[in-house]
């Protein structure tokens, strides 16, 4: 067994290059640029929403407050004359990245740190460079990907957004695999 803090390098040097590469694939590629859709007539619908003072969080319409509605008829009604809306609600003010990409780096280093823990369980110092590879890229896909269909399945979530989110989740788990491999324990 591997002892996990001897991966430290692996995993800082993986969230870094991670960061890095997410980065450009968001900022200097078109490839998210149709993962939202622009609302017909945006200023009226912000207009028509701001008087309800939304809390940033996530809302659903129309959603019923138990089973006893869900199965009403006048519940069916709203659903059957829409829309039906699943929305995530963001404070109003300008808009700051910093807290985001905080979070961004905190979570690159969470699963991280997940992959070198199974990978410390599973694999032994010296282990071949494809057995480092092959069992972290599949727990770096699970951690960066695999989870992402559920919002398709549960919430109807754009399967082209979750298409090309996954992509980039294959990236992020070939860059960590590819790390893990390099700097691997006592590799030849």
């Amino acid at each position: 067994m591997v002892d996990v803090i001897s991966l430290w390098l692996p995993v800082l040097a993986s969230a870094v290059l991670i960061f890095v590469v997410s980065s450009v694939i968001h900022m200097a590629t078109p490839w998210h640029k149709r993962d939202y859709a622009r609302v017909p007539d945006e200023d009226g619908v912000m207009q028509a929403l701001r008087p309800f003072g939304l809390q940033s969080g996530d809302y659903m319409l129309p959603r019923p407050s138990g089973m006893d509605e869900m199965r009403s008829s006048a519940f069916a009604e709203k659903v059957k004359r829409g829309p039906r809306v699943v929305m995530t609600v963001l404070p109003a003010g300008p808009m700051s990245m910093g807290k985001n990409l905080i979070g961004w780096f905190a979570y690159l280093l969470v699963v991280a740190a997940l992959v070198a823990l199974l990978d410390a369980i599973v694999l032994r110092p010296g282990a071949h460079h494809h057995d480092v590879f092959h069992v972290t890229v599949i727990a770096a896909f699970l951690g960066y990907a695999a989870a992402l269909w559920q919002m398709v399945i549960w919430y109807n979530r754009s399967i082209g957004t979750t298409l090309r989110s996954t992509i980039d989740g294959v990236i992020y788990a070939l860059v960590t695999a590819g790390v893990f491999s390099y700097f691997w324990p006592g590799a030849s």
